[in-house]
């Protein structure tokens, strides 16, 4: 794969890059800066070549229009704030304010243009769309780096057909993203513990699939964990429940089993009449996890279990971590999740936070980024390549 530093001598040059800079906001506040500073040491490359610095980014989902909630005028203030160079962010994609913003540009200096995703084309199925949005982005560069992990497993005109349409790289964040992955995926120091959490078993079962061949321990929570203890025969409750998947999670607990893999589920469970809503307190019980009440929903994992997982983790040598292990959110339900964050901030091993839900709780938490080997910037691309899956955006910087 090609990167940053296969692309010569960039002074002078426009350099067209892909950002994921699609951070939680409160308003006009950004609650986490976590994937604003994840691009900077890239960007503070290119400023300190003497590139003229073309930023390409989203934040959320406006679907292809314009809608100021979206704008990405709080993320070029924090930028600005980061880092020690001009940003100017125009007030179109590709329009009359991105093309003179553009054109204006001095070495050194950086353009943030408006969210991508405000042009329907951006995320089009049809190819000849997105490639002619893509022929109008490769207008504004004379190279191409990609530096937005969260997006690589998306076939979007911004991260996978200006890649084809410009000498194209890997910034620095990708491929140290990319490193991590290889060695989690080819060449894990054992114990091997995988932590999978979050509500979703679907998204989940293909990674669990892959990596049950690769892994020693696989450890489930979160919403998921009721699925694992429905598929046991156990009474779960008004608990997230993903009944079509029961068969599958079977398939997987006798294939641990046969493969003499462990594969750990909860032991007890944090229960609760409903979901939380307000600030509380919330009401809470802990009961053992082949007797919630009918009437009851988990909402995080035991103390017995929290200890469990802690231990496992503790005499691991890698460690990756994908979802939390509750209602993180809330204080009542949020133990589960810090108990996991506790023992990866506390192991010698080399360990791996892998993006989105997992990340913001850490930060919410109180951990700080360097408790952890890696957090990840993408939690979807993270678990994608884990599942085995090509990646477009990375498998484009490999044709380039």
């Amino acid at each position: 794969m090609k990167s940053i530093n296969d692309l010569g001598d960039l002074k002078g040059k426009r350099v067209l890059i892909r950002c994921d800079f699609n951070v939680p906001l409160d308003g006009d506040t950004i609650t986490d800066d976590g994937r604003i500073k994840a691009a900077l040491p890239t960007l503070r490359q290119l400023v300190d070549a003497g590139a003229k610095v073309v930023v390409m980014a989203h934040l959320g989902r406006p679907k292809g229009e314009v809608n100021p909630k979206y704008s990405l005028a709080p993320v070029a203030k924090r930028l600005g704030e980061l880092i020690d160079a001009k940003v100017t962010l125009a007030a179109d994609v590709v329009g009359p304010s991105a093309t003179e913003a553009v054109a204006s540009l001095a070495e050194g200096e950086i353009v943030l243009l408006e969210n991508v995703r405000y042009e329907k084309a951006e995320e089009s199925k049809d190819e000849a769309e997105r490639q002619a949005l893509a022929a109008k982005y490769a207008e504004f560069g004379d190279v191409f780096v990609s530096d937005g992990f969260g997006v690589v497993h998306r076939k979007q005109a911004s991260v996978y057909d200006v890649a084809k349409m410009l000498p194209a790289g890997a910034g620095l964040l990708v491929a140290k993203e990319v490193e991590v992955l290889k060695k989690l995926t080819e060449t894990p120091e054992r114990p091997y513990v995988v932590v999978l959490g979050g509500a979703k078993v679907a998204d989940k079962l293909p990674v669990i699939d892959n990596l049950l061949k690769i892994a020693d321990t696989v450890i489930i929570g979160g919403g998921m964990g009721y699925t694992f203890l429905k598929a046991q025969g156990y009474e779960v409750g008004t608990s997230l429940l993903d009944e079509e998947k029961i068969d599958s999670v079977k398939g997987y607990m006798d294939e641990a089993k046969s493969a003499g893999k462990q594969l750990l589920v909860p032991q007890d469970a944090v229960v609760s009449p409903e979901f939380p809503s307000g600030d509380g307190p919330h009401e809470k019980t802990v009961v053992a996890a082949d007797v919630i009440p009918a009437d009851q929903m988990g909402l995080d994992i035991g103390p017995e279990t929290a200890e469990a997982y802690a231990e496992a983790i503790k005499g691991a040598k890698t460690v990756f971590w994908n979802g939390p292990m509750g209602v993180f959110e809330v204080k009542e339900f949020s133990e589960g999740t810090k108990a996991v964050a506790e023992a990866l901030a506390q192991t010698d091993a080399f360990t791996v936070v892998g993006g989105g839900d997992s990340a913001a709780a850490v930060r919410q938490l109180g951990f700080a980024d360097d408790d952890f080997g890696h957090i990840s910037t993408g939690g979807g691309a993270s678990l994608e390549y884990l599942e085995g899956k090509t990646l477009p955006g990375l498998d484009v910087l490999e044709g380039n």
